[in-house]
């Protein structure tokens, strides 16, 4: 018997915990707010801009600095919870994006503010794996089921909510309050864990902790990240690009060695280069990139180029938010009967023709129509490329399977909004329209040519 087929026999013959869902409901009201922080700061964009005086690039970065962090860091936070046990890395992972929240609220320049998103990244980083590591532990059968359904339920929900009280906040206390909010509730909750959570750790934990893994794949995204944000001042075909493009693929061919020979490998490559969870990681990337793009540019053309406050934008994006959400729950049900494939290339294609409607037409009535009708797109998406994944795993191999596509989910955040931010510079810095119709113009030809992709490479069936 495995050390993984152990532990299970071990937690099912153990009494479930009496207050496992309540643990639950405080462990997702954490897991929501590192979802939110990714879009909630989305409407706070422009008003942080304007106060804090930041540049196009520092603007681009205080999404993607989040993103980054939290994506690069994410499965060598797994591997701490796995030695040093769930309970101590849910608290410190807290405690710091709690810590962080109330810097990066109170920021008075750009190096504050992105200092404070990276540490909120880190604690985030800490907190999101060990979190579900608790959830998988505390439940067992049909219970885990029903568990992990409603800590999946919070991604699509969590991203759409944030950018509707992105708005609330924002027009009301201020942007400063998007992060200061995190403050009482964070302190409450860790005070109620420390309570609630088992102390016991796991029987077998895995040796080691692979730093220099998590380095280099963490510095060779940033590398294309900031090669993608200076390409919107310095063009995107200078020496300067090249040179730091080429240095993030010598990066990313150094990680994939690493890992090979590595005696507690960060990342498993071999699952990685399997077909449904290459498939999985590569939806969720386009996917997430493509929902950060439109925010990152409904939010500055309804604010910046028509004049709207942050609540009418936040309210704005009330269809779009619905509209991602029936998406998603329409594949859920869909998935079983028409398969995989077909919903993928009906997703991105959906997607495609939604984000061309403004690309055409830019008024206030096509963005927000067309935002929505690739958002319906992009909804089914998530869902195909969880299923994709890990529906295609042995159950031991589901936590890092899971782990990887929630890295590339992050990693999808920081490259949409980099790639956006450089596409629409010139509508982002001044007052021209040509930025916004060219940034969904690249979103609305990615999503087109990922539907090609995505009929190639996704399975048809379960055994593909």
């Amino acid at each position: 018997m495995t050390t993984d087929e152990r532990r299970d026999t071990e937690v099912a013959h153990e009494a479930p915990h009496p207050a496992r869902w309540r643990i639950l409901g405080f462990l997702g009201i954490a897991q929501l707010m590192l979802i939110l922080d990714v879009t909630v700061v989305a409407i706070a964009l422009p008003h942080m801009e304007t106060d804090l005086h930041l540049s196009r690039a520092a603007l681009t970065w205080t999404v993607s600095a989040y993103t980054l962090t939290f994506g690069g860091l994410m499965l060598l936070g797994g591997r701490i919870a796995d030695l040093v046990g769930a309970k101590r890395v849910v608290l410190a992972g807290l405690l710091i994006f709690t810590a962080a929240s109330l810097v990066t609220g109170l920021a008075g320049s750009a190096t504050m503010l992105l200092a404070g998103r990276v540490a909120q990244g880190a604690g985030a980083a800490l907190l999101s794996p060990a979190a579900l590591s608790l959830v998988v532990t505390l439940f067992g059968g049909e219970e885990r089921n029903k568990a992990l359904g409603v800590w999946s339920a919070l991604g699509g929900g969590g991203a759409a909510l944030g950018v509707l009280l992105g708005g609330l906040i924002t027009a009301g206390p201020g942007w400063p309050w998007v992060f200061y909010v995190n403050v009482p509730i964070g302190l409450v909750i860790v005070a109620l864990l420390a309570r609630m959570l088992p102390s016991r750790t796991q029987a077998a934990p895995r040796t080691g902790l692979d730093v220099l893994g998590a380095v280099l794949v963490t510095g060779s995204s940033a590398a294309v990240i900031y090669a993608l944000i200076r390409a919107g001042d310095t063009g995107w075909f200078t020496a300067t690009t090249g040179w730091l493009l080429l240095l993030a693929a010598i990066g990313y061919v150094a990680f994939v060695t690493w890992q090979r020979k590595a005696r507690s490998p960060l990342m498993d490559v071999a699952l990685l280069a399997r077909r449904p969870v290459a498939t999985g990681t590569f939806l969720i990337l386009v996917a997430t990139a493509l929902m950060i793009a439109v925010f990152f540019l409904g939010t500055f053309y309804f604010q910046h180029a028509r004049g709207y406050g942050a609540m009418r934008t936040g309210l704005l994006f009330l269809p779009v938010a619905l509209a991602t959400i029936l998406g998603a729950h329409t594949t859920g049900q869909l998935i079983a009967r028409v398969g995989a494939r077909a919903l993928a290339v009906a997703g991105l294609a959906v997607a495609a023709v939604g984000l061309a409607v403004p690309a055409l037409t830019m008024n206030p009535v096509a963005v927000v129509a067309g935002v929505a009708l690739g958002a319906a797109g992009t909804g089914a998406i998530f869902v195909v490329a969880s299923a994709t994944a890990l529906g295609h795993v042995a159950p031991h191999e589901a936590g890092v399977a899971s782990g990887i596509v929630s890295t590339f989910h992050e990693f999808g955040a920081s490259l949409g909004a980099a790639v956006v931010s450089s596409v629409a510079a010139a509508s982002l810095v001044g007052d021209t329209l040509t930025g916004f119709e060219d940034g969904f113009t690249v979103a609305a030809i990615a999503a087109a040519v990922a539907a090609v992709v995505a009929g190639v490479l996704t399975p048809r069936r379960q055994t593909d």
